[in-house]
């Protein structure tokens, strides 16, 4: 009696066993197949990483020896030629030339001036002194087919920027008519309408534009009320 008790213990026994047994060999599977999905699930910034972002973009910058600086008019018989060191008279020219529909001739100066404000001051009163007349980068190719000459510069030192008596040392302007436009802290444009009279004797010379630094940020108003009175 013992022995089949025995026996049926030891049977009952194996069943248990074998039956956990087969348990844990039917779930590893599962773990194994979700580990391998993990693994080769690739992150959310893939496929993104080959776009270059925004903030590479170098730049659009002004060529300093005023490479591609020819006016491009379609007919316009006005043209603005200015000299700008720090935007102000800049400024100026862009709003004459947006309402006038003039074509744009920037002077640039074939060897840069200094960015330095305090050494700048230096330079230009040695130039003023030696009657200097620094080179200019680039020339106007026709400017016969312009009537109307506004010619901009900044104020140094009471006068004209020396870079401007080389322009009109290069141009005969004869029989066409100036319009002067300055920008300083205060100076206005001091003497600078005779000096341009007696650089130019056969054009007409109007009346100039002088507009303060502080107010070249927003010159469309003073431009426009100066332009309804030369009546061109």
């Amino acid at each position: 009696m013992k022995k089949w008790i025995s026996m049926l213990f030891l049977c009952t026994l194996f069943g248990t066993l074998t039956a956990c047994s087969s348990g844990d060999t039917a779930e590893q599977p599962e773990q194994e197949a979700s580990e391998t999905e993990t693994s080769g699930q690739e992150p959310e910034q893939t496929g993104a990483s080959g776009q270059e972002p925004a903030d590479t973009k170098e730049p659009e910058t002004e060529p300093e020896s005023g490479e591609g600086n020819q006016p491009e008019g379609e007919g316009s018989q006005a043209l603005v030629v200015y000299f700008s060191w720090s935007g102000n008279t800049e400024n100026v020219a862009n709003s004459i030339a947006a309402q006038t529909g003039a074509d744009m001739f920037r002077i640039v100066p074939a060897e840069p001036y200094v960015d330095d404000y305090n050494t700048l001051l230096d330079i230009a009163s040695e130039e003023k002194q030696n009657g200097a007349r620094p080179e200019i980068a680039d020339s106007i190719e026709d400017l016969g087919q312009y009537d109307v000459i506004y010619a901009g510069f900044p104020n140094w030192w009471g006068d004209m920027p020396m870079i401007l008596y080389s322009f009109f040392d290069s141009y005969d302007l004869s029989g066409k008519t100036i319009a002067p436009f300055c920008t300083s802290g205060g100076s206005g444009l001091s003497d600078t309408v005779n000096s341009i009279k007696a650089l130019e004797p056969e054009a007409e010379v109007l009346e100039g534009l002088h507009i303060r630094d502080s107010a070249s940020s927003d010159p469309d108003s003073a431009v426009g009320e100066w332009l309804g009175g030369l009546e061109l």
